[in-house]
């Protein structure tokens, strides 16, 4: 622990460590809640935390994700120790495993660790639960099981979140009153389709201090990481557990009344609107979304509003963790897997490799398919090159200035025109990965590859989520800024023919594709 105002602080902290318990928490597990920590006396028990510039260094992540992530850790471990949990803070340069082994070991008795949702992590630590020095107990944070995933997909030839979010639905009572989904359907998308005029108006997105310990992440990221992309925006990350819950609060308050019906638009005068961008907070698990969803339900707000926020916790969130779970990242499914991590197109657009170090304990880079045999490589308008598309170039911009825009631009404009391009779905897939401040692989996995570019066909999806610029120009304002005119001469509307085109025959027996 060489940086200064987080060792000292949390030397002061840190009770006396001996005859305690000790407990792994990934990056990702950043609660005390649920699990092990929730169980056990603060006086009784140790947690092993890593900082791992290895893994930092392995793609070319986003600034604002590597300070979401460090930041939140370190401050996870001042809170802890505030509490009488003993800490210790490791700093290693390569696997997982490697000071989990040292640190048991020396213990004599095996670490205990929450399931990773990382099939990633997973993967790098199995050879200690195999030699028995990691204990691994099941994720409480879930709001379902495995056995919910597949009772809830029996008798389908293919996953289906629908049948998923039904299933769960019933099963808890969820927005549910005398066996029937209140308010007569299961889902509202069809009033949550509405287009943006600048009324009610979006938001400001909220902002927090930088305490000493963030900003010291700050000075760590442009020292040792200034070859990352992305700007870094510190007042923008919820670090604290104090931040956490303003977040939510703002999330509460400002957002959740309209999200229902804006859900879908996009406008260059709000990348957010009224999304309540949760996601980054939830994934790394400083707000429980078993408690999110408890009080999302008490809310007075409109019933397409909440019905929409619940569906994205308990259905599309729950549901891509399931399917990638069951199929380990898709490795049962396709044919290839990339030998190591990729760089999303970095080293195209930059004309020089990502400067990673190879490694014989590096992990595969993830499963490779591509149902219509996508496998152009990614334009550099996807790094900040200028396409000359109003809403790439908008969306772009703005991922790499915040880490973020919300689902539909990741899917219609992001997504959608890599498709149109037979872009291949890995190398968008790790740019997702990479560009996103809560992209995991369980996450971004499913929703790129399943989603984004029907690189697994009809397995994930009834068909491909492909547009021409119809859809663009009616739920957003890019167009009137374009130099192309949505109506007359816009390529996005060729291109999309000129796809279907090209891969008529893998879509003509596609029932929902053979009117187009």
């Amino acid at each position: 622990m060489a940086d200064n105002v987080f060792a000292r602080q949390l030397k002061e902290r840190n009770p006396d460590p001996a005859g305690r318990c000790w407990i792994y928490v990934p990056y990702d597990q950043l609660t005390d809640r649920f699990g092990p920590l929730a169980e056990a006396e603060p006086e009784e028990v140790g947690i092993v935390l890593i900082e791992n510039p290895w893994k930092a260094s392995r793609r070319p992540y986003h600034r604002q994700k590597l300070a979401w992530i460090l930041a939140s850790l370190r401050h996870f471990a001042l809170e802890q120790a505030e509490r009488g949990v003993a800490v210790r803070h490791v700093v290693t340069n390569g696997p997982y495993r490697e000071p989990l082994a040292e640190i048991a070991a020396e213990l004599d008795a095996p670490v205990t660790v929450m399931e990773p949702a990382e099939r990633e992590l997973r993967a790098d630590l199995a050879p200690l639960e195999e030699g028995g020095l990691l204990e691994v107990v099941t994720h409480e944070g879930w709001l379902t099981t495995p056995e919910d995933f597949r009772a809830s997909q029996k008798g389908n030839k293919t996953w289906r979140m629908d049948s998923f979010y039904r299933y769960l639905r019933k099963k808890t009572g969820i927005l549910m009153e005398d066996g029937e989904p209140t308010g007569g359907k299961y889902s509202f998308d069809d009033e949550n389709r509405e287009s943006w005029d600048g009324e009610p108006a979006a938001p400001e997105l909220p902002e927090f201090e930088v305490g000493p310990v963030t900003a010291e992440v700050g000075e760590l990221i442009e020292s040792n990481f200034s070859r990352h992309p992305g700007r870094l925006h510190l007042p923008a990350v919820a670090a604290t557990l104090e931040d956490a819950e303003r977040f939510w609060t703002w999330a509460r308050r400002e957002c959740l009344e309209h999200f229902g019906p804006y859900e879908d638009a996009m406008s260059t005068r709000s990348g957010n609107l009224f999304h309540t961008r949760l996601s980054t907070l939830l994934n790394l698990f400083r707000l429980e979304p078993r408690r999110v969803l408890e009080e999302a339900l008490e809310l007075d707000v409109p019933l397409n509003s909440k019905e929409g926020f619940v569906r994205h916790l308990i259905g599309w969130l729950e549901f891509m963790r399931h399917v990638h779970r069951d199929t380990h990242g898709f490795r049962d499914l396709a044919e290839t897997v990339a030998k190591s991590p990729g760089d999303g197109g970095y080293g195209q657009w930059k004309g020089e490799p990502w400067p990673r170090e190879a490694s014989s304990d590096e992990p595969d880079g993830g499963a490779e398919p591509s149902f219509l045999g996508s496998g152009q490589p990614l334009p550099p308008a996807y790094w900040g090159e200028e396409s000359g598309l109003s809403c790439l170039d908008h969306v772009v911009a703005q991922v790499w200035e915040e880490g973020f825009t919300h689902h539909i631009p990741r899917l219609m404009v992001l997504s959608n025109l890599a498709t149109l391009l037979d872009i291949d779905p890995r190398q968008l897939t790790d740019w997702f990965w990479a560009a996103f401040t809560d992209a995991f692989d369980w996450v971004v996995e499913p929703n790129v590859l399943g989603m984004g570019t029907f690189a697994l066909g009809d397995r994930f999806t009834t068909k491909p989520y492909v547009s021409g610029s119809a859809y663009i120009d009616r739920m957003s304002d890019f167009c009137g800024g374009c130099a192309f005119d949505p109506k007359k001469d816009c390529p996005i509307t060729p291109m999309y023919w000129a796809f279907l085109e090209r891969h008529r025959e893998q879509l003509a027996d596609n029932p929902r594709m053979r009117m187009i």
